[in-house]
């Protein structure tokens, strides 16, 4: 029983809960002055967090570190001037799909995201590159000051796809790693709403190290369960020592709640353990003991049943509820006493008052949801009798998460790992078979493909074309099977692309810019973008989803983009005048956004405003 505080609020504690909520990778312990553990502030985590430069700190603290964690921290929270450029000629259904598919740094794919989809995504799966040695790992740089970082970011394109071998034989095998996944897990973690989970696969290399990093992102109240996957269902016997057969999968949540993961759907078999043999008209039911291990105290008393006959718990049990209760429970006819009714008592749970579904369980067997070769034989089926990508994994694997993280019907599924394209594959299918809109993005680098290896071979140069393709032809599949039970399946996505920004350096820097230069930055848009490209970095600025549709039409001479309706309208064309203002100003939009320079002259800028403020007070008006 809990004590009356019989004090007014600590509000220190009250400060340090405020702040886990919005830095929980802040929080740790320390003693306090009786030597006693205490929940305490990282102080200099903290500052790290609101400072644009390396923060240093030697307080002795219980922490996961390594050296570049404060590296990986300022290169999450660093700026980049980036823009995502839309490429309809890869896309599938670019004008109507709520998918998309990202090619670029998944690193620089989490920032740009960051306003757009903050608090909205349900579910985040990554199968990252692991620790093996050999594998190809992102390379972030961490040897730069933050404002060498910032400007490199804004305004070069020249580092490549930032690849390296991370060979065990590097004195940083596991810090360059783990400052790799550190900044990205941290990024991904604002994009989950309240009741968003996250699942990561992993292998033994990094599984501890990388809990403890989740512990410390996500908190350590938020884990939910680490699960062993049944990848491989044969004997290694060329293993070194014992033949590893599972792989880890780590779950978290953003706010840990009964209703943060789902359940799994019902068996036929599980549901045949339930019978009906007193016809109740509730229903089949099972018998469960009403008895548990040890004593306890009002626990031991006789039950008597209908035949009179007197029941006690066995030595070193008790009856699980009060005696006041199971009156209650025999008179609604829920306790069952046998055919004769000279039985234990028994309570009868009936299958309809049961969940929907079950909870699942922390070991996954390759029967229920696939293993290595499962994933392997998909791809084949797709590509003509060839797995163009190594390791894949199985769709029934990520069909199991998204049944608990996924199951709202409308959820929005992030994998910026995207590799194959599994999860894409996944997301599909189920919604093809339940009619669900659950939307996917996936990220993936334009990593090269092996010129030895049977992507290269089948004319795949990087591992992006594999994820597209396998999107194209497994989005074929689904929709001609799902032709009845989803109709109006969505097996597209809008292809986009990491890009420098659309602005010119002066856009960033103007102090840069020399006086007898001015006249070439006139207009501070690059040359090769086109009113598209500048589009989608208007939704990225403004936080709209990158996702809405799209419609294009021509009035008075002048392209005119219609974002869901008139949630946001633009026009970038040049030699805008006031009745063209007056026009689109009719429509209402709730957001307007020119060129900067496009206008026709002075006047007709200065009087955009008035003009809005007359014909449609509640539109919010930007230029670029």
């Amino acid at each position: 029983m809990d004590k009356l505080k019989m004090h007014s609020q600590n509000m220190t504690e009250a400060n340090i809960d405020k702040l886990a909520e919005l830095f929980p990778n802040c929080i740790t312990e320390a003693r306090d002055e009786a030597g006693e553990l205490k929940k305490a502030i990282d102080f200099d985590l903290l500052r790290q967090e609101l400072s644009s430069s390396i923060v240093d700190g030697s307080q002795e603290r219980y922490q996961l570190n390594w050296p570049g964690k404060r590296e990986a921290l300022l290169t999450a929270n660093a700026p980049i001037a980036k823009t995502l450029r839309p490429c309809r000629e890869e896309s599938v259904g670019f004008d109507t799909t709520q998918n998309l598919f990202i090619e670029g740094d998944n690193l620089e794919a989490l920032k740009l995201l960051q306003e757009a989809y903050l608090n909205k995504v349900k579910m985040i799966y990554i199968d990252p590159p692991y620790n093996t040695g050999t594998d190809l790992i992102y390379e972030d740089d961490f040897s730069e000051e933050s404002s060498e970082y910032f400007q490199r970011s804004n305004q070069k394109d020249e580092h490549g796809n930032r690849l390296v071998v991370n060979a065990d034989t590097n004195g940083r095998f596991h810090s360059d790693w783990l400052s790799m996944i550190y900044s990205r897990i941290k990024l991904a973690r604002n994009l989950l709403r309240d009741d968003g989970v996250i699942f990561v696969s992993i292998d033994y290399r990094e599984c501890a190290n990388l809990r403890r990093m989740c512990d410390e992102v996500f908190g350590e109240q938020n884990f939910i369960a680490e699960v062993a996957w049944e990848k491989m269902y044969t004997t290694k016997n060329d293993s070194s020592l014992v033949s590893c057969c599972h792989e880890n999968i780590l779950v978290y949540a953003k706010v840990a709640t009964p209703s943060c993961i789902g359940f799994l759907p019902r068996s036929a078999e599980m549901d045949a353990r339930y019978s009906n043999p007193d016809n109740d008209p509730r229903g089949n039911w099972k018998a469960i003991p009403m008895y548990a291990d040890g004593e306890r105290r009002n626990g031991r008393f006789k039950i008597t049943s209908p035949t009179g006959k007197e029941h006690e718990p066995e030595p070193n049990t008790h009856w699980r509820y009060s005696e006041a209760d199971i009156l209650k429970l025999i008179l609604d006819n829920r306790v069952w006493f046998g055919q004769t009714g000279n039985s234990k008592p028994n309570l009868k749970r009936f299958l309809s008052e049961l969940r929907e579904g079950v909870k699942a369980k922390t070991l996954w067997s390759h029967k229920e949801v696939g293993s290595n070769d499962t994933a392997s034989r998909e791809l084949k089926e797709l590509f003509d009798g060839r797995s163009p990508f190594s390791f894949p994994k199985p769709t029934s694997l990520i069909r199991r998460m998204l049944q608990l993280g996924a199951e709202s019907r409308d959820s929005i599924v992030l994998d910026f790992f995207s590799g194959s394209a599994s999860t894409a594959h996944a997301v599909m299918a189920m919604n093809g078979d339940d009619g669900g809109q659950r939307r996917y993005i996936m990220v993936q680098l334009n990593e090269p493909t092996d010129e030895k290896s049977d992507a290269f071979l089948a004319g795949y140069k990087s591992i992006s074309e594999i994820s597209k393709e396998r999107i194209r032809r497994a989005g074929t599949k689904i929709k001609a099977a799902s032709a009845m039970t989803a109709p109006d399946l969505d097996t597209g996505f809008r292809a986009l692309k990491i890009d420098t920004s659309n602005m010119k350096e002066v856009y960033y820097t103007p102090d840069a810019v020399s006086q007898d230069l001015l006249s070439d930055q006139v207009d501070n848009i690059r040359e090769d973008r086109t009113a598209e490209d500048l589009l989608f970095q208007v939704l990225l600025d403004w936080g709209v989803d990158l996702a809405l549709p799209i419609n294009q039409q021509v009035i008075a001479g002048k392209t005119v983009f219609f974002v869901d309706g008139n949630a946001l309208v633009a026009c970038f064309d040049t030699g805008i005048d006031e009745d063209f203002v007056k026009q689109l100003a009719g429509h209402k939009p709730l957001r307007v956004v020119f060129r900067d320079a496009g206008f026709a002259s002075d006047s007709v800028k200065i009087n955009v405003e008035q003009v809005f403020k007359l014909l449609s007070p509640a539109t919010e008006i930007k230029t670029l």
